[in-house]
């Protein structure tokens, strides 16, 4: 059976890519067309993928591109497929409620993607009908979308002749030309790199294309050169060394914060727990109380900051070990207290009640799950995607 667009995969289409300061021309121009019949063999099949001939739905590029930014496709698939079995297209999702968007999306990270997510799904039922609009310059004008992602949906969904460089094509194109500038103040010119090799047909099956090189073959560490379609034009292969591409500069570790979670657990099977402000990291999700994350935390006073629950002064215990966590800009470490409290206990004005059993349904960021599981060890166990479940009873030998 013929592919559709296989004719075009088999005549040469050869650009010649922008040669910039710090690169090196490759012996031949990249061949658009031999990467276009690697990928007519050897596509991944993915979820959100339109099949050979099939027109791509923009609603699904789109929200597959934002569901994997900072996340692979292993973590993002299940959760995509959930999505669109909730929300089929983008009216669905504007008329959804922001929290359960968030609860949906829980497990996921970077959750200020998730309510860009649902603000962008509104802007376009508002602006442009539930239709997504093909231009770049419009695309990022839509919450959440930068010039990365507009390019992509561009690119796949609308077949604009445009370059999306995310890190897998960034990697590709820094082998292929053995680019010696570092990351990320380079990335203009991987973008001009990338626009050089862009043909002028079959522009979403090139950019899904050269994603799929860099996720499968040109992979960050031992590429399979061997079997690359543009194994003899990379110049890094030619260097023997395209492991050591693309540079990087060191980053800058964060500080690491500390703080301390409280862990409330009334006595018909509740939990303590409020929302985070709307802005900000983790905005609109669900935590346990806890104290201010800061680099000058005091343990010794962090009862202080213990939330203040009617009928009684709870009984603060600390649980032994800490919780650890890593967000992009710093690390975290948590103590966590806990409390055994009884069942005509009253939440706080700013937190509330809910069963243990109903974890699951909750917004809670991942950090959260695991203060939740330290506290409750041996009663729930974490899951993702998708919240806590009941760990099973373990007997102690001889009891």
């Amino acid at each position: 059976m013929r592919l559709a667009g296989a004719g075009a995969s088999r005549k040469k289409i050869r650009s010649l890519p922008i040669e910039t300061p710090g690169t090196k021309r490759p012996v031949h121009a990249p061949s658009a067309a031999d990467l276009l019949a690697w990928y007519d063999r050897n596509r991944r099949d993915l979820p959100w993928r339109a099949g050979p001939g099939a027109t791509p739905d923009p609603y699904r590029v789109w929200l597959s591109e934002i569901m994997l930014q900072q996340t692979t496709v292993r973590a993002v698939a299940p959760y995509f497929v959930r999505f669109i079995a909730r929300w089929p297209n983008v009216d669905a999702l504007a008329a959804a409620q922001l929290e359960d968007v968030l609860r949906a999306w829980a497990g996921l990270g970077y959750y200020a993607r998730a309510r860009n997510l649902h603000a962008c799904a509104r802007t376009v039922l508002e602006r442009h009908h539930g239709c997504f609009p093909a231009s770049e310059v419009e695309l990022t004008e839509l919450p959440g979308i930068g010039p990365y992602t507009a390019a992509a949906i561009a690119a796949i969904a609308f077949g604009a002749r445009t370059a999306a460089v995310d890190g897998n094509v960034e990697r590709v194109v820094a082998r292929l030309f053995a680019f010696d500038q570092e990351l990320p103040a380079a990335k203009p010119q991987f973008r001009a790199l990338a626009a050089g090799l862009v043909p002028r047909k079959r522009a979403g099956d090139f950019a899904q294309a050269l994603m799929d090189l860099g996720a499968t073959i040109c992979t960050p560490r031992r590429p399979a050169c061997a079997i690359c379609p543009w194994m003899n034009v990379c110049a890094a292969r030619r260097r023997s060394d395209p492991e050591t591409f693309p540079r990087k500069a060191r980053k800058r570790a964060g500080l690491l914060r500390r703080g301390a979670a409280f862990v409330a657990v009334r006595a018909d099977g509740c939990l303590l727990v409020r929302s985070r402000p709307a802005r900000g990291l983790l905005g609109g999700m669900t935590e346990v109380p806890t104290t201010p994350w800061t680099n000058d935390f005091d343990a010794g006073r962090a009862l202080h900051a213990a939330p203040d629950l009617s009928h009684g002064k709870p009984r603060w215990r600390r649980v032994p070990g800490i919780v650890t966590h890593v967000f992009t800009h710093f690390p975290l470490e948590l103590v966590v207290f806990r409390a055994d409290v009884r069942a005509a206990a009253k939440a706080p004005a700013d937190a509330r009640w809910i069963p243990v059993a109903e974890l699951a349904d909750e917004a809670l960021p991942n950090v959260m799950r695991k203060v939740v599981a330290h506290a409750l060890a041996g009663r729930i166990t974490p899951r993702a995607p998708g919240g806590l479940v009941r760990a099973p009873e373990r007997r102690l030998a001889g009891k």
